[in-house]
């Protein structure tokens, strides 16, 4: 990495923490901020700037977490800086308790306006008033967490991460490309997994619960293989180079909503399997599966950051 691509990992790191409507303008004046502060280092020291220079000058600017916080409002729970995560992780935990009991108090039978009185007082009595365990075991957390900061700083140092690294390294990618070519082989032949557990000795009824409908087999079955096997392609370029480049990351979007799309026909459009519940099971899977994709590609899209200055604010 030369010093540019070390600033630019320690802007990115401290604008993905920032709401995202003032990322932009912060990371433009940021990044300004450290070109100009390095510079007078290097005019200093009488020579170029350089990755480990920029490194140092970073570390020495403050750690991407607490850089942050001089942008945002502070919040004074344990650190300035966990504030808005201790926030966040309260209302989701207590969302998930609050929704979950109230399902399971309105499961009973109501009758009558005191018997949804009853259900009410249940839930707020006997799930709201208790879930407040749920924010002390997160100031405890987050205070642990703090002290255990404060005790080896050192641990905390930032280190500069290449904007184009491939997520968990080549080993999480290599793993990715085996599930997919499983992928690939189940969608070839389900059967297959019944003989290399059991030898074919299996049941029938095992065997035609994996057999596939033929509306599935000449409808959507060549779309999926043909965008597996385009994305087994795309992640062995992926690893080749150790890197997602720009136009890798564009194609695996397209892939992934292309994707999405197909299953979505697959689970609207009519049965999987030939059996009920082996298709109810896949049903699941693949509405699970949709999911998982669009929320991991809101993710990537709610932390892209384009340095930018405010157009409103310096207007």
């Amino acid at each position: 990495m030369n010093a540019n691509d070390v600033i630019e990992a320690y802007v990115a790191d401290v604008a993905v923490q920032l709401p995202r409507r003032q990322r932009n303008d912060v990371a433009f004046e940021l990044r300004a901020l450290i070109e100009e502060g390095l510079q007078d280092r290097a005019d200093a020291s009488g020579r170029q700037v350089d990755a480990a220079m920029a490194v140092d000058f970073l570390r020495a600017f403050g750690r991407p977490v607490d850089v942050a916080a001089r942008y945002r409002p502070g919040l004074t729970i344990i650190d300035p800086a966990d504030g808005r995560s201790f926030v966040r992780a309260t209302l989701v935990g207590l969302a998930i308790i609050w929704s979950a009991g109230l399902l399971a108090s309105l499961q009973q039978p109501i009758d009558s306006g005191w018997d949804l009185l009853q259900a009410i007082g249940h839930w707020w009595g006997g799930i709201v008033i208790p879930s407040l365990w749920w924010p002390g075991v997160l100031v405890t957390g987050f205070a642990a967490a703090a002290w255990a900061r404060r005790r080896r700083p050192q641990g905390e140092q930032w280190k500069p991460r290449a904007g184009d690294r491939t997520p968990g390294g080549r080993a999480a990618m290599v793993l990715a490309l085996v599930g997919m070519v499983c992928g690939v082989l189940v969608l070839l032949e389900p059967r297959w997994v019944l003989d290399f557990f059991w030898g074919g000795r299996a049941a029938p009824a095992a065997y035609e619960a994996l057999t596939y409908t033929e509306s599935f087999l000449h409808r959507q079955a060549p779309w999926v293989l043909a965008l597996l096997v385009l994305h087994i392609v795309l992640f062995a370029a992926a690893i080749a180079s150790d890197r997602w480049a720009n136009h890798l990351r564009r194609f695996d979007t397209g892939l992934s909503l292309a994707m999405c799309a197909v299953l979505a026909w697959t689970v609207l459009d009519g049965p999987i399997f030939r059996a009920q519940s082996s298709d109810g099971v896949a049903r699941f899977a693949l509405v699970l599966i949709i999911l998982c994709t669009l929320a991991g590609l809101g993710i990537k899209l709610h932390r892209r950051i384009r340095p930018a200055p405010d157009r409103q604010a310096h207007a």
